[in-house]
């Protein structure tokens, strides 16, 4: 019946096309940069709570938890939008279209090379008017990621004032617990000259901040020959008004002594920092497949402390992994709090179809208590960033004021990632402004109040 009614509605009009992106932030840059190329054909996004012709989910599939939500958001979406065409595309639909596809409500499943030519699938749906797919029968159109070699770009612009900008794409590294390299493919990348150029047109288009995003981007170079680091020297030298970069996750193997320095040196890098340790204890680094000892970690954290006192390090942790004994758990922690880290992005465990720890004979750390190890890392996380607002009272920053407006008062976030606020101002949007923090932060609600 949906697929009825979206060919009814072509033949008066475009279609009135809804997004729903879950996931990372490179997930948000590629789920806009397939609406910039449907919305050039002529299409238009459905406003907030009006009926969709077509409705894309670009999903996640990190953890059990992340393929529990995308389930969610498939049964909500359609029952928001019963008429509507239902794309689901993403890493849970590479990874598990079979299970997707049989869901009702479901038309189509699309890869993740797939989705990038959503434009032309909408268009050939029109032209070819396929009969209403029966429940449980939606059409999977997908193909084998690990050969894909083509790197397919996209920038979020959805944000005026910052951009999330794709430089690298898949991983070579297969850890033992990760679906990440059988979900996105192989590591690849543009070349310098291409990444330079869309940051010339975010900045000519008005983003005064430009965050590096990808799925292992000091991998970047991979395909062209090109380093991570003559890429950072490029972007510093962009022309324009005033901007400034942060890079976003950046395994500790590669983020050089080198590539610190240059971010302490340069003139547009943030002094911000997103680091995976995943683990505390060399043991369960070992079983994970890492690449780096917690000994090389504790290094890049004191090398990046001592050439910028003030920048913001946040930390991906992992918890409950099979062969996390409590004797390597309270390693774990200890290393954690010795580290003068800002802030902990926590996940929780579970176990991924077709990785390699399914495979090792080890002990299994049971659910609850993989729960209760991650409650006791976010209490960590918030006394971390709670000390580290704390310690920036008075602290000289340069701030980025946003759009958003709540309450009478207007957000932004500092260089070393303090957010703030002051009583709303339309002309100070989209502006820089150096001020002083002013008032110790919670945690929970960082909230820098600033009159």
């Amino acid at each position: 019946m949906h697929i009825c009614k979206f060919f009814c509605n072509f033949v008066a009009d475009f279609m009135k096309i809804s997004f729903t992106t879950l996931g990372c932030k490179l997930n948000f840059a590629e789920s806009s940069a397939i609406g910039k190329a449907l919305i050039e054909r002529g299409h238009t996004r459905a406003a907030k709570g009006e009926e969709a012709d077509i409705c894309i989910i670009n999903t996640c599939s990190v953890t059990d938890a992340a393929d529990h939500k995308d389930r969610q958001t498939i049964h909500r979406i359609r029952r928001e939008n019963p008429h509507a065409v239902l794309i689901v595309t993403g890493c849970y639909a590479q990874l598990k279209p079979d299970e997707i596809a049989r869901m009702e409500g479901v038309d189509y499943v699309l890869g993740q090379n797939e989705k990038f030519d959503l434009a032309a699938f909408v268009e050939r749906l029109e032209e070819t008017a396929p009969h209403p797919s029966p429940a449980g029968k939606g059409d999977i159109h997908t193909c084998p990621i690990r050969e894909v070699e083509e790197f397919r770009g996209a920038y979020s612009r959805d944000d005026r004032t910052r951009c999330f900008l794709k430089v690298q794409d898949g991983c070579n590294y297969f850890c033992s617990y990760c679906t990440i390299p059988l979900a996105r493919g192989k590591s690849r990348n543009p070349s310098i000259a291409t990444v330079v150029a869309q940051a010339q047109e975010a900045i000519g288009q008005g983003a005064k901040e430009i965050i590096l995003s990808g799925v292992n981007i000091g991998d970047f170079g991979r395909s062209t020959g090109e380093r991570f680091i003559d890429l950072l020297k490029a972007l510093d030298d962009l022309k324009g008004p005033d901007y400034r970069i942060r890079i976003s996750s950046c395994e500790p193997n590669l983020l050089s002594d080198q590539i610190i320095d240059f971010v302490a040196e340069s003139r547009h890098f943030a002094p911000h920092f997103h680091i995976p340790l995943q683990s505390g204890s060399n043991t369960v680094l070992k079983i994970m497949g890492r690449r780096y000892t917690r000994e090389l970690f504790a290094e890049r954290i004191a090398h990046i402390k001592a050439v910028m006192p003030h920048a913001f390090i946040g930390v991906d942790c992992m918890v409950g992994v099979r062969g996390e004994t409590e004797e390597c758990w309270r390693e774990y922690v200890a290393f954690v709090r010795s580290l003068p880290l800002s802030q902990l992005h926590v996940f929780t465990y579970s176990e991924r179809a077709n990785t390699r720890m399914l495979e090792m004979d080890l002990e299994v750390v049971p659910r609850q208590e993989r729960e209760r190890r991650s409650k006791e890392l976010h209490a960590v996380s918030a006394q971390m960033t709670e000390a580290f607002y704390r310690e920036h009272e008075g602290y000289e920053a340069t701030v980025l004021w946003e759009a958003d407006k709540k309450d009478g008062r207007m957000y932004g976030w500092t260089e070393n990632y303090i957010r703030v606020s002051c009583p709303y101002d339309e002309a100070k949007v989209n502006t820089f402004e150096r001020i002083t923090v002013q008032q110790p932060c919670s945690a929970d609600t960082p909230d820098n109040t600033q009159e």
